[in-house]
């Protein structure tokens, strides 16, 4: 049998263990969450529903600390049932981007298997093992069928003069390979992302193959543009299959800034297309087709020079060529947006006060309705009995799948993935507070308890601060900067949403721009006064610790006070000039307030580097050397300072990591090295 749940979310206790797996057996909880868990938890993906709504298709990712490395396996689940089983079985790798052949007989998804780079397999829902379809020198993503379910379009990055002869190109890099010049040479802004350089002169395109024949032909010859800097493409293929809107790049080189267009592009092969969007000067983003093909549904932000620039939904109407904004009066930005099976409503997602909720509205605009509020909620889509099926998940719940009720009824947990060991679980208590910050505004933080919390003895306060620093820690099972293990490792996590943060609206967003300290630090230090009013909480072993932004915000904590016996800053920024070294440099004169060429005082004015002199707080510096975020040298830079003043650091350096750590492994070292460095100058658990 399927359980159910009902209850509310309160206005204190959260959270998602409480909404939804309260009746579960906690009486058989016996041990903290560890590092460890976090890689023996299943993660599944979002569903992908069968063209009836009755059954479903989602990836699960399970990681192997001997091989360090994760395997998604593709499963099948029965919404009449219940019942869900595994369906591939991948030796290493990956099976994933599975979709539906329009009459629900075959499955195509991308793997890896015998061939050298991803390629696309099809596989029969009645039995059988799945057979390759493509056999091409570029791996393929992204794919898609085709209405008539004859054929499928994938995306693949090919040369900028790839002219179709797939042989040519393999031949082509055989004897690239041979060179011995290993030089990289760039005249672009943006020449490379996050962990990777981009590769010069090539682009992706889309391209058809054919189902029975496995012919491949392009849609898009002759393109030289990005769909996505990140990778990935977003594009929906109309009921008729005669176009496809996407999003793609519309700037040229030497890309001093990316401009995100809906296109609608002719499916003949002739790459003809119009731009939707040009009169924006904002992004704008994933196209869906409304099921009678008539409309076309995107997310559309005003600025170009702010990545958190509120989205919000419009609609296009593809006879009249008139358009119109549905979400005006929302203050938030809708994620993941599709029309329901009829086309009268519209679902979306969206972060909203530090969870991510279900929503929907009528298709044609009018009052949005909240669905579903608590924890984080998240691959939405809707079954043929009218429910919505979703991935959910909280600071005291592993993902799962769930399902409700359009009118927000009925809530169900679907898969058992994590359930024995959630169950194992002595989960900490979880508050929701809002406590005033900069300014007397309110700010909204969650304080996460350790399992075998004592009123009545002192305990340690751990200050954790988000990265972005438009973003915000919000009720979500985290993999990485995960509170509960914090608190299970004897320290109260507090985790407040400071100024900046998104899902709180617009203007508490943009608050930062031009001065990216003040508030937060101000927002971050009445955080811990809102918790030393608290008997419980021993104002001598305090601690900040943060990435990235937080990791900035962490340096700028070490210049400005001496509160706290201990900092821990990952991959954090120290001296804001270096970040124009960054990946990503077109937004941050807007952000900083100025550059280096213009406005260098604001620059210097909020670099934690020119606080140096005020430095005590014995304090941990993680980086990795992969991370073109943040420049491992600023990580290098601080640690270098600290210890030539003669104060108490510790480097951990990771080689082969970049931004986060996503190594199973170096993830487990990391927690260690974290709550080592607290155990040493706060200790862990309670006194007297």
């Amino acid at each position: 049998m399927v359980p159910f749940f009902s209850g509310r979310l309160t206005a204190v206790l959260t959270l998602s263990a409480s909404l939804f797996v309260g009746g579960l057996a906690q009486a058989e909880a016996s041990r903290p969450l560890t590092p460890e868990d976090l890689w023996a938890v299943q993660r599944p993906s979002a569903p992908v529903l069968a063209p009836d709504g009755k059954s479903a298709l989602y990836g699960v990712t399970s990681y192997s600390m001997e091989t360090d490395r994760g395997t998604t396996a593709l499963h099948w689940l029965n919404l009449q049932t219940g019942q869900s089983q595994q369906l591939t079985f991948p030796a290493s790798g990956s099976d994933s981007g599975a979709v539906w052949r329009p009459d629900g007989s075959k499955i195509a998804f991308v793997s890896r298997r015998q061939a050298e780079r991803n390629q696309i397999f099809v596989m029969r829902m009645d039995g059988g093992e799945p057979r390759q379809l493509t056999d091409l020198p570029v791996a393929v993503s992204a794919v898609q069928w085709m209405p008539d379910g004859q054929s499928l379009v994938f995306m693949a990055q090919v040369p900028a003069d790839f002219a179709g002869d797939f042989a040519a190109l393999k031949a082509e890099q055989a004897e690239k390979a041979k060179s011995k010049v290993s030089a990289f040479v760039t005249e672009n802004r943006l020449y490379r992302h996050w962990d990777r350089f981009l590769e010069q002169d090539a682009y992706p395109r889309l391209f058809r193959v054919q189902l029975a024949s496995g012919e491949v032909s392009e849609l898009t010859p002759g393109w030289q543009r990005y769909f996505n800097i990140g990778g990935g493409i977003s594009y929906d293929i109309s009921p008729d299959g005669r176009q496809i809107a996407l999003t793609a790049n519309t700037t040229e080189p030497p890309f001093d800034d990316f401009k995100a267009d809906v296109l609608l592009l002719q499916t003949d092969g002739s790459g003809s297309y119009v731009n939707l969007s040009a009169d924006n000067a904002g992004r704008d983003i994933n196209p869906v087709f409304s099921p009678d093909g008539r409309y076309l549904l995107w997310g559309r932000s005003l600025r170009n020079d702010f990545y958190a620039d509120q989205i919000n939904l419009l609609q296009y109407d593809l006879r009249s060529g008139q358009s119109r904004i549905l979400t005006s009066d929302f203050d938030h930005s809708p994620v993941n947006w599709q029309y329901s099976r009829n086309g009268r409503q519209i679902f979306f997602q969206a972060d909203d006060r530090a969870m991510t909720s279900l929503f929907a509205m009528p298709a044609r605009g009018g009052a949005i309705r909240e669905v579903l509020r608590g924890g984080t909620n998240t691959g939405l889509a809707e079954t043929a009995d009218g429910r919505l099926l979703f991935v959910h998940h909280g600071l005291t719940q592993m993902p799962e799948l769930f399902s409700v009720r359009v009118n927000g009824r009925d809530r169900r947990q679907i898969t058992q993935l994590n359930q024995a060991l959630q169950d194992s679980i002595d989960w900490g208590k979880v508050e929701n507070v809002t406590y005033a910050g900069a300014n007397d505004a309110p700010v909204q933080m969650f304080v996460v308890y350790p399992p075998n919390f004592d009123a009545s003895k002192k305990w340690p306060v751990l200050n954790l601060l988000h990265g972005g620093p438009h973003g915000f820690f919000g009720d979500t099972f985290h993999f990485r900067w995960n509170a509960q293990v914090f608190a299970a490792a004897g320290y109260i996590t507090i985790l407040p949403n400071f100024h900046g943060s998104t899902s709180f609206g617009q203007d508490f967003a943009i608050s930062i721009h031009g001065d990216h300290p003040t508030k937060p630090f101000i927002d971050s230090e009445r955080a811990i006064d809102f918790m030393l009013e608290r008997p419980y909480v021993d104002e001598n072993r305090l601690a900040a610790a943060g990435g990235s932004y937080g990791g900035y915000l962490v340096s700028w904590i070490a210049g400005h006070t001496d509160r706290y016996q201990a900092l821990i800053n990952h991959a954090g920024v120290y001296n804001l000039k270096g970040q124009f070294a960054s990946d990503s440099t077109a937004h941050r004169v807007h952000a900083y307030g100025g550059a280096p060429w213009d406005g260098m005082e604001n620059v210097l004015r909020f670099s934690p580097s020119m606080h140096a002199a005020n430095f005590k707080t014995p304090m941990l510096i993680i980086h990795g050397e992969l991370d073109y975020r943040v420049p491992v040298t600023q990580g290098f830079e601080i640690y270098g300072v600290y210890k030539g003043m003669g104060l108490d650091a510790r480097l951990v350096y990771f080689p082969d990591e970049n931004h986060w750590i996503l190594k199973p492994n170096n993830s487990v070292f990391w927690f260690s090295e974290f709550t080592g460095w607290l155990d040493r100058y706060l200790g862990p658990g309670p006194k007297e």
